[in-house]
This record gives C-alpha cells, structure tokens and sequence, in this order.
C-alpha cells in the first residue's frame, strides 16, 4: 500500500492500528478531531471533522485505501451519533467516489446484531438487530457501503467489531475479545485480496467462546491467531455471574441492550 487514510486515529483503536501497522503502507495519513502531535515515520496528519464533507475530500485525496474508524463508538442521542456516523459515513463514501478509491475497511459493530440471543450463532446472512442507536448508526454505514459497491463498485469489508482490547475484561468479551494483531492482520488480508466485493466480516479473534461464524468470509485468508482462552481464569474469577435472565445476560449487544435510550420526552 503506498497511501492509506486511517480516521479516528486518535482513539483508542486508531491508537493500536498505528502501532500494528507501522511500516505497512508507505504513508499512513492519520486523520480524527484531537490533533496529533507523536507523529512516527511514515505517519502524517490532517485535522477533520467527518460532517465537513469539503475537508473530508482533502483528506481522501491521492489515497490508495481507506481505513474508516472514526465516528461515536458509544451509544447516545441521535444528534451526538449524527455527524460522525451518518453524515462522516456518507462523506467518506462519497469522497471516495469522487476520488476514484475503490476499497474501503469499514468498522462496523457487533452492535449491529446486538439484539440476537447468545444462543443463536450468527454468519453474514444473519438479519441486523441492532441494540442501540450507534448500532443503528452501523447498519445505516453497512447498507451505504452495500449501496456503493452496487452502483459503483467501491469495495467494501464491513468489520462488524467485537472487543478489540489489550485483553477481555469481562464474561462477554471472552467471546466477543478481538486482538489488536489480529485486526491489523485482517486490515492486511483485507487490502491484499484480489477481489473484496461488500463482506461481512465478524471481528473476533479465535476464541473458545463464540457466537458468529466467518465461514463466508474465509476467501480473505484471515486467521486470528489470538484466543481469550489465556485470559478465561483470570476474567471468570473477577466477573460475577448476573441473573440469568437480566438483559445483558440475554442478548448478544450486553449493556447496549439496556443503555439509553436517551431521548428527552417532552
């Protein structure tokens, strides 16, 4: 790769992408609203804000690839997910359009199916459930980016991501933990491919505990090494177990299931 934008990178996952993919591209350009200042080799910066369609076409300019983690990742009101995750969404799509980018990582959200039961092993097929307004936010960039490939072949993997932490941290995310080097290692498999098309892509690592199933998605050749099975001991001892029929318990999404709504009723 000779210049892939990487957005959001100052979170905490844009954070770890810079460190596992240093060296990867030839120019990584790092974009998000918090200036960066630790800039590395091979990184450079541009300031933007994702509803600012004019700056994210600067931004998208001359690039070969776009990693696209900025947005909200958390739940809240329609109007604070808005400009991020819809609008930034559009204008990343369309910016790539114009500019003749045909392949985009979009990092979609577990989220997105957060209202399937834990009993239920979900595949690329499976029908969004959303949990939330953010999940919302996600199945709204996955139809887009479906939209996009259809109409103009802008090739898309819609990482629908787990918990991509330095380790799980509770009983849920023994199934849903992902590894900071196995993501880095489907962004690889995902540009390096001959033909993406618009993919589900379920973003968990190899882990004992499981709900989705990539088999649909094996021709990208990713194989997460990674597993929460070291950390099982560790987060079972420290974790409490809920009553079994509390909602968190219940539904794939965890707290999203029960967070917000946060609307004001008049």
């Amino acid at each position: 790769m000779k210049r892939v934008l990487l957005t959001g990178a100052a979170g905490t996952l844009g954070k770890a992408m810079r460190r596992t993919l240093a060296g990867w591209a030839d120019e990584l350009v790092l974009s998000d609203l918090v200036q960066i200042t630790d800039l590395k080799p091979g990184e450079s910066f541009q300031a933007c804000d994702l509803a600012d369609f004019d700056g994210v076409k600067a931004l998208v300019k001359g690039c070969d690839g776009i990693i696209h983690l900025g947005g909200q990742s958390i739940e809240g009101t329609f109007e604070s997910i808005l400009n991020g995750n819809l609008k930034g969404t559009y204008h990343i799509y369309e910016a790539a359009r114009q500019h003749q980018v045909t392949r985009i990582f979009f990092a979609s959200s577990n989220h997105v199916v957060g209202f399937h039961s834990r009993e239920t092993r979900l595949d690329a097929d499976s029908p969004m459930r959303p949990d939330s307004l953010y999940g919302v936010s996600k199945g709204f960039g996955e139809l887009l980016a479906r939209y996009y490939f259809e109409k103009f072949g802008i090739e898309s993997a819609l990482v629908r991501i787990g918990s991509c932490l330095p380790k799980p941290l509770d009983r849920r995310m023994l199934s849903t933990w992902l590894s900071e080097e196995d993501i880095a290692d489907l962004v690889k498999c995902v540009f390096r491919v001959n033909r993406l098309a618009c993919t589900v892509v379920y973003g968990a690592s190899n882990n004992p505990w499981s709900w989705w199933d990539n088999r649909k998605s094996n021709f990208l050749g990713w194989q997460p090494k990674d597993s929460s099975a070291q950390f099982e001991t560790e987060v079972l001892a420290q974790d409490p177990l809920l009553d079994g029929d509390h909602p968190a318990l219940l539904f794939q999404g965890g707290f999203f299931a029960t967070a917000g709504h946060f609307e004001d009723d008049d």
